[in-house]
């Protein structure tokens, strides 16, 4: 009892986040209902006609579903194995800097990025790729290339959301690895010293394996995010003429939606997205429990 009372103020902190969690994320998923109606706000939930699976029936003759589903697919696939490349070079680069203010210094310029929102750097990017003012087209003009659309081409413009948002991430996840590497025994590098390592080889059997289980447990944890394309980065860059290799899942919910009013599609599109990434999650901390004995308690 007298434990049980110990423990009461704690339980009352809970309940704010308890009550955000259960308005925000629990009491909207009875908006589900909506992917099997015809839903018309003027007649609610309650007043919508059933119409089964009529919705996702609708969603498969789509003519681009399968092109957006790939889209999805393919830009959030890149950039999770860019994502994870990227930040690992970068991590042992930044580890054998030896002078410390050059070090922390660079760790800060890439990671301010992130702190960034699609807004400000979708901007930045329409401004820096323009095909006539643009700081990029300008040099590749000053080395004789031709000047390149990037935000109007099909060709380019899945390449530019991929690198842009590496960019803008890479400082985050570098610290990740940096962590890792610093957990690396001393003693392991000493070993690989008397035997004869130089650096590349001290990097290549002593750091990179002792950063194996974290990099196995983030690339398990990145499946989550197969159909997490970045909807805010897209819907910043994006334009009518690029739909065809960067409309994503998200952004054709928000246009079939909010813009026509199918309510009903929209749902259908977002529950399925929901329900993958959903088994994707558990898959993903089921391989992390197995590979690398993670556990979330």
């Amino acid at each position: 009892m007298q434990k049980l009372r110990q423990q009461v103020p704690l339980h009352l902190m809970l309940v704010p986040g308890i009550l955000v969690l259960l308005v925000f994320c629990y009491y909207p998923m009875a908006g589900i209902v909506i992917a099997f109606q015809k839903f018309i706000p003027i007649k609610g939930l309650f007043g919508s006609d059933w119409i089964g699976f009529g919705n996702f029936r609708y969603v498969l003759k789509m003519p681009d579903i399968w092109q957006v589903l790939y889209n999805t697919v393919f830009i959030a696939s890149m950039k999770i194995v860019l994502g994870m490349i990227v930040p690992i070079i970068i991590a042992i680069l930044l580890n054998e800097l030896k002078v410390m203010f050059i070090k922390r210094g660079v760790q800060t310029l890439i990671y301010l990025p992130h702190f960034m929102s699609w807004v400000i750097l979708g901007g930045i990017l329409v401004d820096v790729l323009s095909p006539s003012e643009g700081i990029v087209n300008q040099l590749m003009q000053a080395f004789g290339l031709d000047t390149v659309f990037f935000l109007g081409s099909n060709n380019w413009f899945p390449s530019v959301l991929i690198v842009s948002d590496v960019w803008k991430e890479f400082g985050f996840s570098t610290i990740v690895f940096l962590a890792a590497i610093t957990g690396i025994n001393p003693a392991l590098y000493e070993a690989a010293i008397v035997d004869g390592a130089n650096h590349m080889r001290q990097m290549w059997h002593v750091t990179l394996p002792g950063m194996v289980p974290i990099i196995v447990l983030m690339a398990t944890l990145s499946l989550g995010n197969v159909l997490n394309a970045g909807f805010d980065q897209v819907f910043n860059l994006y334009s009518p003429s690029v739909y065809q290799s960067g409309d994503i899942l998200d952004t054709l919910i928000y246009r079939i939606g909010l813009l026509d009013a199918q309510f009903g599609v929209a749902t259908a599109i977002g529950l399925f997205k929901s329900v993958v990434s959903f088994v994707l999650i558990a898959l993903s901390y089921f391989l992390a429990y197995r590979l690398v004995n993670y556990r979330i308690f």
